[in-house]
């Protein structure tokens, strides 16, 4: 088996022997026995979600204390500051 490194983002990356060995595999060589088959009117009834509205990624400089202590409450603590600061906007739009 290869190396797989992961990276801070969360995606892999395989090593450069792993993904040389990953590349010369066949497709009929891959075993999908255990993958079950999804019937042609899934994708007929398939629809792209997006959204409803995108959100914006930026850099923002916050106390680290501020940021410790979201990061303290779990997962999640972007979506936590941005609902903090939509309550914010809430209580002071006229």
């Amino acid at each position: 088996m290869g190396t797989v490194r992961f990276k801070p983002d969360g995606k892999q990356t395989l090593s450069k022997e792993a993904r040389e060995r990953f590349d010369r595999i066949k497709d009929e060589d891959i075993d999908t026995s255990d993958i079950p088959e999804v019937p042609s009117e899934w994708f007929a009834k398939a629809r792209l979600v997006t959204p409803a509205e995108r959100k914006h990624q930026l850099t923002i400089r916050l106390d680290g204390d501020v940021v410790e202590w979201f990061k303290s409450q779990g997962k999640g603590y972007q979506t936590h500051i941005n609902a903090v600061l939509r309550e914010y906007v809430k209580a002071h739009r006229k």
